[in-house]
């Protein structure tokens, strides 16, 4: 049986080499390890991520356990309960592994999901956020972008950052009232007004209002500077 990594060295000629180490990178399945000490939750999850094509290839039931192995696996992603054991968080567990390594690649997945719990996993470092009721799809999306060194957000998670600081930054878009927020992705994925009002069940004139208290708060003019400032907020997806 020849693995996907010596075939794809085998098929390398000339200067297609020198994007071979390149290339069996992207090619190689992401490897995570898995902190959590309910193993209900760790079968769970390891399973689900298993049928996303990405190997658990260690599990730690305990916080002081998370450190060693991440040394002696070295896997992509640590995937970290928020609430370990008696003694430790998984907070102070996170700290730790970016003490020892400022790469380390960091998703917290947790059922508690108060803004100030999430604040504080991408204010120390962490990557992504996700609820441990979330769709087995974006589990693997939060391991993908990690993986990646990407910050990721979920989609329902995104909404509600976008108006709180993130990172200790202010972002523009704390002053919206929900619907403005709401009013402000459509506009940014380029929606009409008309499109708009008909998406949101509201008349045309409240979304030509609210359009314009928008652009007024967030001191933009052109639709495209709102697109890439959603963007960058990750309040869309480009």
């Amino acid at each position: 049986h020849m693995s996907s990594k010596t075939f794809a060295m085998g098929r390398q000629t000339g200067h297609q080499a020198i994007s071979g180490a390149n290339l069996n990178e992207k090619l190689r399945r992401t490897t995570v390890l898995l902190a959590d000490d309910h193993q209900i939750v760790r079968t769970g999850i390891a399973t689900s991520l298993e049928k996303s094509g990405i190997d658990v290839v260690g599990q730690a039931k305990a916080a002081e356990e998370v450190g060693p192995m991440y040394q002696q696996l070295t896997p992509d992603v640590v995937l970290l309960d928020m609430r370990f054991g008696e003694k430790m968080t998984g907070f102070d567990v996170a700290a730790d592994l970016l003490a020892a390594d400022r790469k380390a690649r960091i998703v917290f997945c947790s059922q508690f999901d108060q803004h100030t719990l999430i604040k504080r996993t991408y204010d120390i470092g962490a990557l992504a956020f996700v609820n441990k009721d979330c769709e087995e799809s974006e589990l693997a999306d939060a391991v993908q972008h990690a993986r990646e060194g990407k910050l990721y957000f979920q989609p329902r998670i995104a909404d509600r950052m976008a108006k709180l600081q993130v990172r200790g930054e202010q972002t523009p878009f704390s002053s919206l009232s929900d619907r403005e927020l709401e009013i402000t992705k459509l506009m940014a994925k380029g929606m009409t007004i008309a499109e708009i009002a008909e998406d949101q069940k509201l008349s045309v004139k409240t979304v030509a209002n609210a359009s314009m208290a928008i652009k007024e708060k967030l001191g933009i003019t052109r639709p495209a500077e709102l697109t890439m400032l959603a963007a960058k907020h990750h309040l869309i997806e480009l």
